[in-house]
């Protein structure tokens, strides 16, 4: 790598720690022992090779941004850091079919600049914040929201590089054939699909991949639906659902309520009132009546511009037909690309224009609202039923959890539509400076994961000190998928050299400390 390349400092180890780390400053916060940052794949192959004859523990990071989530930090502490952010070169651009091939440094704001500089007619799905790597995000399970399958990152993808623990090279699915001329286009391949071994995984490190791109829409356009009744949930959801499902919108749709009070915490009529098992529903009722509704969806519509006209409409006529006293609200209505003053109205959220930006970092600022900032977050995602009953349900039982250990949580989180028949919660719990107030935040996360898993809800992701527990929840028949990744880990990483823990998968040699 050249001496330049190999860190080692105190200087240069602080930017792999986990700046929201809930053991920040502690003796068992996460650190690595060192950093190596190649220039390309070849450069990795070596790396790996030397680390696999020595047996050196790596641990690599696209770019190492995903806060809330880890970010650089190992798994397991005294790992070398693999950062690949050098390797942010963008290989190709197939116009014809809508697809670009990266590697793993290549950041959302990369990728948004090359296609605004050539003036091309496509669009990026960025997240929050878009400083991120296109290949981390999307092999940790990250998400956007804008509109379609683009909203998923890692089911967008089509076609991986990967340097195994012994520096081989495999490429997956078309890229198998070395003429092959469709590597970006069928993600299948032949015979069986690899590319999920390395999702959320230690298997190999992704030195390419490729990525399908949408077309630039036409226009956008975001109307929102508002019903009068606590019941009318239920129905508002089997609507928002059947509209998905049967793609009439395309957009995120975000599910809320009037009664939030705008994020005013001391609006006695806010979500501190209906989401208590003892409120009194009638006047419930009654403060939504002054608000506008009690429950509202705003859909989000890209395309032709005659087409999402039609397709508000109908969405429309479908809750008209099904819940009296429904009303609804004219949003957006843009020609695409939108002009500077129509883009300062998304100033708090311009991802859903498909531009990345660091907006994101606001989460937990100081405001009149929240007066006593926090120094960060864990991300607490558990996957529920898309169903009304389930939104109150999970909402319910995890305030109560929360309250447990005095969390500071909404008393209503709105679910977030990403996947396709799915929807999750999406909760911050507060990182701060003091070790104690940690540590209750830790006792509380792990009490949330628990119930949750009792309840049947699922985390996709979790910060590293968790892994190992999520993992554990998924206990089917004694495990066995931990045991089958336990099986694949040792094929495929024998000397158990490669992200040790990461997503509660260790190696042979290190199990009995798991």
């Amino acid at each position: 790598m050249g001496s330049d390349w190999v860190l080692t400092s105190d200087e240069d180890m602080a930017t792999y720690k986990d700046t929201y780390s809930p053991w920040k400053g502690e003796e068992k916060e996460l650190v690595a022992s060192a950093a190596i940052a190649p220039d390309n794949a070849d450069d990795v192959q070596e790396v790996m090779k030397v680390a696999h004859r020595y047996g050196i523990p790596i641990y690599p990071v696209s770019t190492g941004k995903n806060l809330g989530y880890g970010g650089a930090a190992p798994v397991y502490s005294g790992s070398v850091v693999l950062d690949l952010k050098r390797m942010n070169r963008i290989l190709g651009f197939d116009e014809t079919a809508g697809t670009v091939l990266v590697e793993p440094g290549v950041s959302y704001f990369d990728l948004f600049q090359y296609i605004q500089e050539r003036n091309l007619p496509f669009w990026v799905d960025t997240p929050d914040p878009g400083w991120g790597s296109l290949i981390g995000n999307a092999l940790d399970g990250g998400m956007g929201g804008t509109y379609g399958m683009l909203r998923h990152h890692y089911e967008s993808h089509c076609g991986m590089e990967v340097v195994l623990a012994d520096g081989e090279v495999l490429r997956t699915g078309m890229g198998a054939m070395p003429a092959a001329k469709t590597w970006q286009q069928f993600r299948w391949g032949y015979g069986p699909y690899l590319d999920g071994l390395f999702k959320q995984s230690n298997f190999g490190v992704v030195t390419k991949m490729g990525f399908w791109l949408g077309p630039k829409p036409e226009a956008f356009r975001r109307g929102t639906v508002f019903v009068p009744r606590f019941a009318d949930l239920e129905t508002l959801v089997d609507i928002k659902n059947y509209l998905e499902d049967t793609m009439a919108t395309n957009g995120m749709p975000e599910i809320g309520s009037p009664l939030l009070g705008g994020g005013d915490l001391s609006d006695p009529t806010s979500a501190a009132m209906y989401i208590r098992t003892d409120a009194n529903i009638a006047e419930m009722e009654a403060q939504a009546a002054k608000k506008g509704g009690f429950w509202s969806c705003r859909f989000a519509y890209y395309g032709n511009a005659a087409v999402i006209k039609a397709q508000w409409e109908h969405t429309k006529a479908l809750f008209t037909d099904r819940i009296p006293g429904v009303t609804f609200q004219d949003d957006e209505v843009y020609d695409l690309p939108a002009t500077p003053e129509q883009m300062a109205k998304f100033r708090t959220h311009p991802t859903i224009l498909g531009i990345p930006n660091l907006l994101a970092f606001q989460i937990g600022g100081r405001s009149a609202f929240y007066p006593n900032p926090t120094s960060g977050h864990m991300w607490f995602s558990p996957v529920i039923p898309r169903t009304g009953a389930a939104i109150i349900e999970a909402n319910r039982v995890l305030v109560d959890a929360a309250k447990e250990y005095n969390v500071p949580l909404l008393w209503f989180s709105p679910p977030v539509s990403i996947w396709p028949r799915g929807q999750m919660l999406v909760i911050g719990v507060p990182i701060r400076e003091d070790p104690q107030e940690n540590e209750q935040m830790r006792n509380a996360f792990r009490h949330l994961i628990a119930t949750a898993a009792e309840h049947g809800w699922g985390e996709y992701r979790t910060p590293p000190i968790y892994q190992d527990f999520v993992q554990s929840t998924y206990s089917f028949n004694d495990h066995i998928q931990r045991r089958v990744s336990e099986v694949l880990k040792d094929a495929l990483d024998p000397k158990g050299i490669l992200s040790a823990g990461r997503y509660g998968i260790w190696p042979r040699h290190l199990r009995k400390e798991a």
